[in-house]
């Protein structure tokens, strides 16, 4: 795919089956390229695993920093990259119109909006205000020139608000403003999930959890699982498991089983052509 506008069409029919797709969520360049070559149909970003590279924590950059992230990710590989826009850095809708709008000059043919506020004390937007957000974020993706998939998320369960009957109801009102994708954060009960998909006749997402198979989700009648910040957290996973091999019993062990820096190189180069 060669065109913003062939990745846009491509990505839109990923969501139509027959079965779900995985979305791999890259947090560099590198891992792009490298998810690229292992065969995944799009790419998407993530916030906590982009952050970390910074050394920060999740939703400590700014949204300069996000915008020059999706430019570098979109320009890696030639598959369809959808970002994690976290609440479009914007509380009010206006706001919120801008950042799709900017999003949109990035090289991504699809992102998603929060309705998560931020604020400790006040996680979740009201949920009149949470419908204005997406509408005006589903009005600015209508206007760019190619197709952008908005994924529109309900983030109670992140939240310390386990009702899974306000979560159908704020994505059923978001599939009602024009989001093109459903997606609950931290949902991970099956029967809370096929409950979510039979609510709803837009595409719905979930995200990946050590409880959930690709299977089950199929089943269920999900049409794209998110693996979110995983592939980031495992990669500083085995980080952290080798410094403190090295630093507390001074051996080298988890050097076995590597892979070698030309069967790197031959993924990075792969996945760039892909």
């Amino acid at each position: 795919m060669s065109t913003i506008e062939e990745k846009g069409r491509h990505f839109d029919a990923l969501h139509e089956g027959p079965g779900p797709f995985v979305i791999a969520n890259a947090y560099d360049v590198g891992s792009a390229r490298i998810l690229a070559a292992l065969g995944f149909p799009a790419l998407a970003t993530s916030s906590a695993a982009f952050a970390n590279t910074l050394g920060r924590a999740d939703y400590r950059v700014t949204l300069d920093d996000k915008l020059a992230h999706c430019r570098a990710l979109a320009a890696a590989t030639g598959l369809p990259l959808s970002a994690d826009l976290e609440n479009c850095f914007a509380h009010d809708p206006d706001g919120v119109a801008v950042t799709i709008a900017l999003a949109g000059e990035t090289g991504l043919v699809g992102g998603s909006i929060e309705d998560a506020t931020g604020d400790p004390a006040r996680p979740i937007y009201d949920f009149d205000h949470a419908v204005e957000r997406v509408a005006a974020a589903v009005e600015a993706a209508r206007k760019l020139p190619f197709k952008f998939t908005l994924t529109a998320r309900a983030e109670n369960f992140l939240h310390g608000r386990r009702d899974i009957d306000d979560t159908i109801r704020r994505l059923q009102a978001f599939e009602h403003a024009g989001a093109d994708v459903l997606y609950a954060c931290g949902v991970t009960d099956m029967d809370h999930i096929r409950t979510m998909v039979g609510a709803l006749s837009k595409p719905v997402n979930v995200m990946a959890a050590k409880s959930l198979t690709v299977g089950e989700l199929a089943a269920a009648g999900v049409r794209r699982v998110s693996v979110a910040a995983w592939f980031g957290r495992a990669a500083l996973g085995g980080l952290i498991a080798a410094a403190r091999e090295v630093k507390e019993k001074g051996t080298f062990g988890f050097i076995e089983g590597l892979p070698s820096g030309a069967e790197i190189a031959a993924l990075l180069d792969q996945g760039g052509r892909t």
